[in-house]
């Protein structure tokens, strides 16, 4: 690839590289602070173009890499971005085999964990990303890292994805922390979020999962909580994970054992104060 960035998420290190210089500029600035891998990287992301002339012509940018979808449309070059980072979320989904994947979110707080998980849309990138501006450590919003042996949630702080009105509620973040407006995604408008210092300072700290909580963000809902039985946690969890099948008799054991030792509960709100409010209240509550 012509133009290239290494980096380092947590315990995955990626090798990104595309046809095109902006992409790379793009992750580069958005990513800025995060340390280099030292060795062999996890996983390789190539952004390239879907035929010869696209590189030039109306440019539309193909995901490729060590594991691809062969029918994923291209992306125009204005998303270039957006594809890098969908190309990492792929690599993972499809090949990660040291941890147990869920779709999640994820925030630390005296060394314990907090997990939040639900169907797209629920709010749980967004409501990760406020924990982490007010007073917890961010450790990710889009895969969150079960360790297979003892159980603990290993960080993984990818910059958070923004989607439409999300963007404004981190209009008093630095800007340089703030991504380029990406329009006519296929989820709207997005706008990247790096995380804050104390996530990326933080990212070789592991934690213990102490709740686990499925939010649900409606403008109509009343903020509300229920708990969550131990097989619909199971059940819950086994569709939040891409690589459960995949991880056999190990990925079921970790799964057991953490709806075994930790509550859950679910959450209904209607604005991101009220979600705030009963996490923090939750979070006091658990024990």
């Amino acid at each position: 690839m012509r133009h290239q960035l290494r980096l380092q998420v947590g315990p995955v290190a990626f090798r990104i590289g595309s046809e095109w210089a902006r992409p790379i500029a793009e992750l580069r600035r958005l990513y800025a602070r995060y340390p280099e891998p030292e060795g062999v990287c996890d996983f390789t992301v190539r952004l390239e173009a879907e035929k010869p002339w696209r590189r030039f012509v109306r440019p539309s940018v193909a995901i490729r890499g060590d594991y691809v979808l062969p029918d994923a449309a291209p992306l125009p070059l204005a998303l270039g971005l957006l594809a890098a980072e969908m190309g990492m979320n792929l690599q993972m989904a499809l090949g990660q085999r040291r941890f147990l994947l869920l779709h999640a979110g994820a925030a630390e707080r005296d060394g314990r964990a907090l997990l939040l998980t639900g169907e797209s849309g629920a709010g749980k990138s967004t409501l990760s990303a406020l924990l982490g501006e007010r007073g917890w450590r961010f450790m990710g919003d889009e895969f969150a890292l079960l360790d297979l042996d003892d159980g603990r949630l290993h960080p993984f702080p990818r910059a958070v994805s923004l989607k439409n009105e999300a963007a404004e509620l981190f209009a008093g973040v630095a800007p340089d922390r703030l991504g380029p407006v990406l329009e006519g995604t296929p989820k709207g408008r997005i706008r990247h979020l790096r995380p804050n210092a104390s996530a990326i300072a933080g990212m070789g700290e592991a934690a213990v999962p102490a709740l686990i909580l499925f939010p649900r963000f409606g403008a109509d809902l009343a903020a509300t909580v229920r708990p969550v039985g131990a097989a619909e946690l199971f059940m819950r969890l086994t569709q939040a994970s891409t690589n459960y099948v995949a991880l056999g008799r190990r990925g079921f054991d970790s799964l057991l054992r953490l709806c075994r030792d930790t509550p859950a509960r679910a959450i209904d709100y209607a604005s991101s104060e009220e979600a705030v409010a009963l996490v923090e209240q939750l979070w006091e509550a658990r024990q």
